[in-house]
């Protein structure tokens, strides 16, 4: 399987290229990203020799380049997206030029080379907020902020693309992600940052906002299962069922690091901050015996120490 992979050097996109090199190694690999602030070619660097890894500096809003690479590939798979929730309130465009169109370019790529599977790592965050219970598969999608929006609109873009063209895809939706490689604007290594600073932690509100944590390694097995035997025209939830206020994230990464607590600072709320994010994953674990294996104590340990290693005062 010849994969071109979207946004490989952010996060999610670093950690899955780094599974597939141990998982696959004989799969080639095309990057395609367009090292934005939040994408690190340092990600990367324990891969950068590999004999089937290929990286190309560009943006998937690049028809032409898209075009190409498309050509030399079998199945693309999506992360490049812009994620952060505070940048998109202050400045939704570029989360629509990217998330939406830069999406539809990628569509029109697939169909014109007539890949067999496109898969698209989107976010619970498409459906909004949920005080009890967990959303499926087929709830409706109500997104909160306007990245949420722009990762809705491009969910449903693919739907159309499905039975209107015969796009042949599979949509993963994620709870949030932790672990190795993430940019330092996201909660734990910017806390963890921020804390070796000597800093306080801002906190929104009151703190008590609940959210499912998945270790990105865990999302990595469940990308892949969908890669590779997930339904197609299927979406597919991946939770954790690691729920937690953020107030207890914030102390339990103070812990970890010997601090006390008054290092917590309350702020402001966001404006239409989501209280709660909880989706039911039991599609994926009964279709694709998919299940988390990493328990949050361990993984935010294993985190917060990676942090601690790689996070400079410049970073």
């Amino acid at each position: 399987m010849r994969l071109l992979i979207t946004g490989g050097a952010g996060f999610i996109g670093s950690n899955f290229i780094h599974y597939l090199v141990k998982e696959h190694p004989d799969y080639p690999i095309i990057n395609l990203d367009k090292l934005t602030y939040a994408g690190n070619p340092d990600n990367l660097k324990e891969v950068v020799g590999h004999p089937n890894y290929r990286f190309v500096q560009g943006d998937i809003a690049d028809r032409k380049l898209v075009d190409s690479l498309a050509g030399e590939a079998d199945v693309i798979v999506n992360f490049a997206a812009e994620t952060h929730v505070d940048r998109s309130i202050t400045g939704p465009e570029v989360f629509l030029q990217t998330n939406i169109l830069g999406t539809q370019a990628l569509l029109e790529a697939a169909l014109k080379h007539k890949h067999p599977r496109y898969v698209q790592v989107s976010t619970d965050e498409v459906y909004g907020d949920i005080v009890k219970g967990h959303f499926t598969e087929n709830d409706r999608l109500k997104p909160s902020s306007p990245y949420a929006a722009s990762k809705a609109a491009a969910d449903l873009l693919i739907s159309a693309y499905q039975r209107t063209y015969g796009l042949p895809a599979v949509i993963s939706r994620c709870a949030n992600n932790y672990g190795p490689r993430q940019f330092p604007e996201k909660i734990i290594p910017f806390f963890v940052k921020r804390l070796m600073e000597g800093k306080t932690v801002p906190v929104y509100g009151k703190g008590q906002n609940i959210r499912d944590w998945l270790h990105v390694s865990d999302h990595c097995r469940a990308i892949d299962l969908v890669l590779h035997t997930g339904r197609l025209g299927e979406v597919y939830n991946v939770g954790a069922g690691n729920e937690h206020i953020n107030l207890d994230v914030a102390k339990a990464i103070i812990r970890l690091l010997g601090l006390s607590e008054d290092r917590i600072e309350f702020v402001t709320d966001r404006l239409g901050h989501d209280v709660r994010y909880a989706v039911d994953s039991s599609k994926i674990r009964k279709e694709l015996g998919w299940k988390p294996e990493i328990d949050f104590d361990r993984g935010l340990k294993e985190t917060v120490q990676w942090y601690k290693e790689h996070l400079t005062h410049d970073t």
